[in-house]
């Protein structure tokens, strides 16, 4: 009797267990570029059933590195940029529960903890992401070796306001936004954008990414600049997007001005826009046409050869 309590006992800790052993890595273990120290400044979180769902007024950007188990990994890998307005990081339902997604696959994830652009921690706030997610992108060509990837296969996603993060990584990727410790490139190979938020035009933008990213009054250099369809060129990399034409948050002219852009310099990718499906639908919650978006993009990272 005692040893079938034990034994259910470790089953009900092997969650607890599991998710213990994913390896986190320090974005800047040296101290971010720009920061202002702010003892009054401390990263939060919201959790539901012990499980955090959302963190906030993130100081010390980490990547939590998602390694396939079950299945080979294929040597290509993602950085995963979660959404949330620039104003928190949708952790679980657009950060884990995707890298579980990518692994199932045989693709190694990197959920990036970012910072969120605040002037009480940033010299520069508009810069504060970008600077993140590009060391992300190369720490993970850094390690190549170490987390058995190929270093000419590292992809980004993200989703609403991480989709500008994302789509911002892979357009602004040799801007010096800080001063890298090599030469080790911030370029992605590839960009999966999920209903993201793309322009800073006031007709189409998500007004509350937008003053969050660029304050209240940016001037117009300024929302051209983060208006990531103004910054594609014949360099920028295939981009997989994902929209609902009944967002209600993020305006569908986000994915297809950035597509538009796409022919315009003859990118190659993908644009796919689904009916219904509203706004953080992540994976898919409906069971509607917007849930087969993975199945999708799977075929389309295939066909590209990004995942053998």
């Amino acid at each position: 009797m005692k040893m079938y309590l034990v034994v259910i006992v470790l089953m009900a800790c092997l969650p607890v267990l599991t998710q213990a052993q994913k390896e986190t890595v320090k974005v800047w273990p040296g101290g971010a570029p720009g920061a202002i120290n702010n003892s009054a400044y401390q990263e939060k979180a919201d959790s539901q059933d012990g499980v955090v769902q959302y963190v906030w007024q993130v100081t010390d950007p980490e990547l939590t590195v998602y390694i396939p188990e079950n299945v080979g990994a294929n040597g290509t890998s993602v950085v995963i940029c979660p959404g949330g307005g620039y104003w928190f990081n949708s952790v679980q339902n657009e950060g884990y529960m995707v890298a579980d997604w990518l692994n199932s696959l045989g693709i190694t994830a990197f959920v990036l903890k970012y910072r969120l652009p605040a002037d009480a921690i940033m010299q520069e706030k508009s810069a504060g992401p970008l600077q993140d997610v590009q060391e992300a992108i190369r720490i993970v060509r850094r390690n190549a070796d170490k987390w058995n990837i190929n270093p000419g296969r590292v992809g980004v996603i993200g989703f609403s306001a991480g989709g500008h993060l994302a789509a911002t990584a892979s357009t602004l990727y040799d801007e010096n936004v800080y001063e890298p410790e090599d030469t080790v490139s911030a370029r992605p190979d590839f960009s999966i954008l999920v209903y993201p938020v793309i322009t800073m035009d006031t007709a189409f933008t998500h007004m509350g990414s937008r003053r969050n990213l660029l304050g209240k009054s940016p001037s117009k250099k300024q929302t051209e600049h983060y208006s990531a369809e103004q910054q594609v060129n014949e360099n920028t990399p295939p981009a997989f997007l994902v929209h609902a034409q009944d967002d209600g948050a993020v305006p569908v002219m986000n994915s297809i001005r950035y597509y538009e852009a796409m022919l315009k310099y003859k990118v190659p990718g993908e644009l796919h826009i689904y009916e219904k499906g509203g706004h953080g639908f992540g994976l898919g919650r409906t069971g509607g046409t917007e849930s087969t978006w993975p199945e999708a993009c799977e075929k389309w990272l295939r066909m590209s050869g990004f995942i053998e």
